[in-house]
């Protein structure tokens, strides 16, 4: 038997330690219940803090903790899922194709920036995404300290304000005068379509982040987005331009393409549908989880974000899910109905709210403290010794508040 995990972000680690973890409690060897991940490099890449300096360090090794728990590793990119025939078609670093066929298969491939057909946007932007995204932008804003501070070189402008433009953009005053001297005389401007900063986060926390801006002098552009986009600056849809040499897209994700081969529903965001076992209905033997899959978190009607909080957690619930079905033992329904968001604030500090409704529990230097221990701590693999590695993936347990 054999179980394929397509992805090594959150989703697909934790997938793959539930699975081995099960394996193991079942006392069933490797060679019974093959697990393989499939991904181009047998990195986590720590995606919630690519909006701090530095980018290159923010990766995590993970074969190691891999072949300490018997998870095969598989270099390359799933590029063909056959669903009726049951095989993934892998491109290897070598320029080949080699296919693998499955039992179960967890799809784990994450989300993609969603870049709209703007003007000049593919040119003269620039986005936190993807580790190659976030070391093209720090490299972009170290190279400004070698221009003319003219034509907006000291201006920079986020696009997006939500959590992820909003902690670029509040990371970006200090990593400004880190770069051209502490009195530079920095701009950053943070531009989003809504009536409101962070819109999703609710009423409550609005007033800490709105006086966050202002402590550090983030100014805000509200009802209005990115019309076009050219070497001299970016021009808003109320007309208005804003010379600047560097603008950070921020302004939502999608889920990545490969689940567009899986032939079931999907929602906006191109989430498959699954039911609470984390299962796509319509196609045997298949599991979504992580940013790649719509899941209810509670019967109350929340389902679960695109955000690592989720992806963790749904991650140990496919994978037990998946190595459930092929051993014969029940599976788990997916549920979390705790939810919490930790929002960096640059200099300001940060807000840590709880519940949906996003009630604040703490703000400034205390949640800061909160916020760099998820950021160095929390959300990193598990050593790479068997029983603590396999430990850390009960589905229960992980990502509980």
């Amino acid at each position: 038997m054999r179980l394929i995990i397509i992805g090594a972000g959150f989703a697909g680690m934790y997938a793959a330690l539930s699975a081995a973890r099960l394996r193991d409690i079942q006392g069933v060897s490797p060679e019974e219940l093959q697990i393989a991940l499939i991904a181009p490099e047998p990195t986590l890449v720590v995606r919630p803090r690519l909006y701090e300096p530095k980018p290159e360090t923010l990766t995590a090794p993970l074969l190691d903790v891999l072949k300490a728990i018997d998870v095969d590793y598989v270099q390359g990119s799933a590029e063909t899922i056959d669903t009726k025939a049951q095989t993934v078609q892998i491109a290897t670093p070598k320029g080949t194709r080699k296919t693998l066929s499955y039992d179960r298969l967890v799809v784990a491939t994450g989300s993609r920036l969603f870049r709209p057909n703007i003007p000049g946007l593919a040119e003269h932007s620039f986005s936190v995404d993807s580790l190659d995204d976030a070391i093209a932008l720090d490299k972009h804003l170290h190279s400004l300290a070698g221009r003319p501070a003219v034509n907006g070189r000291d201006t920079v402008v986020v696009a997006g304000g939500g959590f992820t433009g909003i902690e670029a953009a509040t990371e970006m005053p200090s990593r400004l005068r880190e770069i051209f001297g502490k009195d530079a005389k920095t701009r950053v401007i943070i531009v989003d379509r809504n009536g409101a900063i962070a819109p999703d986060m609710g009423e409550g926390p609005r007033p800490v982040i709105e006086e966050a801006m202002r402590k550090l002098g983030v100014e805000i552009r509200l009802g209005a987005g990115v019309a076009s986009l050219d070497k001299s600056g970016v021009t808003l849809s109320n007309g208005e331009h804003i010379e600047t040499e560097t603008v950070v897209w921020a302004a939502g994700i999608r889920a990545a393409p490969l689940t567009q081969q899986i032939p079931a529903e999907r929602d906006n965001f191109g989430r498959l549908l699954v039911d609470r076992d984390l299962r796509v209905p319509t196609v045997p033997g298949v599991f979504a989880t992580g940013d790649a899959a719509r899941a209810a978190c509670d019967d109350e009607g929340n389902y679960a974000l695109m955000s690592c909080q989720h992806a963790t957690r749904m991650g140990a619930f496919a994978g037990n899910n998946a190595a459930a079905e092929l051993l014969g033992v029940p599976t788990k329904p997916y549920h979390q109905k705790g939810y919490v968001t930790c929002l960096d604030l640059g200099e300001a500090g940060a807000l840590f709210t709880r519940g949906w409704d996003r009630k604040v529990e703490m703000v400034g230097d205390v949640a800061k403290k909160t916020k760099q221990e998820i950021n160095t701590v929390w959300i990193y693999p598990p050593r790479a010794e068997r029983a603590a590695a396999l430990a850390s993936a009960d589905p229960e347990n992980v990502t509980k508040v």
